[in-house]
């Protein structure tokens, strides 16, 4: 089933504007469910909503469906946005 990136964004936003805890739990669901990480490794490893806010950009343009060029740029293009959310996910991976 692909993924409705609108609607993601959408529900993103939402969750980033709720606060404290529950907005927490709500982004880390919410990015968790594209992503192979679980809400607890999001919450431990963004726990900012700006910083999760940008790694669900990141993931949009990841999961996308353009080719391997155009996710290149449009990351290059964004590299001082999304820096601190690719250094976070080198180092747990790495």
């Amino acid at each position: 089933m692909p993924i409705d990136w609108t609607q993601f964004d959408r529900d993103l936003d939402a969750a980033a504007r709720n606060a404290g805890q529950k907005t927490d739990a709500e982004l880390a669901s919410a990015l968790s469910s594209v992503s192979r990480l679980t809400d607890e490794e999001i919450e431990a490893l963004f726990p900012a909503p700006a910083d999760a806010k940008k790694l669900g950009e990141l993931l949009q343009i990841v999961k996308s469906a353009g080719d391997r060029n155009q996710k290149v740029n449009q990351i290059v293009a964004n590299a001082e946005k999304f820096g601190g959310v690719v250094l976070t996910l080198l180092q747990k991976f790495a």
